[in-house]
């Protein structure tokens, strides 16, 4: 797991000082450890082991009989449908939990999540926390939020309203690769730092500092 250390936070806050000393532009700047916990990850593999468990009993019964046989037969008769049906139930639900257990281990369970899932939870992990922390806080209405998640090694930028009427998706995107090239590279503090001046370089051609600016949002990475 990438970890940040108080060189790393020092170096962070010392570049939203710079990038916010040419700029009435406020930038924020969060890292978490991981976006969401995925639990319907791990539950929607162990419902498809399930259903595959299940499928392939009505596709090939006699496989049903012989892992029957296998496991509880001996020297009696053939087992009546009642039992091998229970012995179906048992078997998937047996299945169903051990998967869910094994999914319990964080590193598979992202590795089994679908790269577009982790987008979106990352995406709304990122827009709520900026609702909650720099939304409409700064006078210009002109924050940004630079925002890292470091298990899924993915990142977003999310602007203020006046930001917003200037800018697009695409303005972002020289900032967004310097960041997560660096993070790819287990630099996750050089990553945010690249992202706050290219940031910084366009909050202060849109919006150059005023002589009576203050710095409303303190200069420091929230790590969540």
């Amino acid at each position: 797991m990438i970890t940040l250390t108080d060189a790393d936070r020092q170096k962070v806050s010392a570049a939203i000082a710079a990038a916010e000393a040419k700029s009435s532009g406020e930038i924020v700047t969060v890292a978490t450890p991981i976006s969401d916990a995925y639990h319907d990850v791990g539950l929607h593999w162990a419902l498809v082991v399930m259903i595959l468990a299940l499928a392939a009993s009505a596709w090939r019964p006699d496989w049903l009989q012989f892992w029957y046989e296998q496991l509880l037969g001996g020297w009696q008769a053939d087992p009546t449908l009642s039992e091998l049906l229970t012995f179906l139930m048992v078997a998937a639900v047996l299945k169903f939990t051990v998967v869910l257990l094994i999914m319990k281990w964080m590193p598979l369970r992202l590795a089994l999540t679908p790269a577009a899932t982790k987008h979106r939870r990352v995406r709304r992990r990122a827009v709520a926390i900026f609702q909650a922390a720099a939304a409409g806080r700064t006078a210009g209405k002109s924050g940004v939020l630079i925002y890292l998640s470091l298990a899924e090694r993915r990142a977003e930028i999310v602007a203020d309203e006046a930001i917003l009427k200037l800018t697009d998706d695409h303005t972002w995107g020289e900032a967004m690769h310097a960041l997560i090239s660096e993070v790819r590279e287990g630099r996750p503090a050089d990553g945010i730092v690249a992202a706050i001046e290219r940031v910084g370089a366009v909050l202060a051609e849109h919006f150059p500092r005023s002589a009576d600016d203050k710095n409303e949002i303190p200069d420091k990475l929230i790590e969540l």
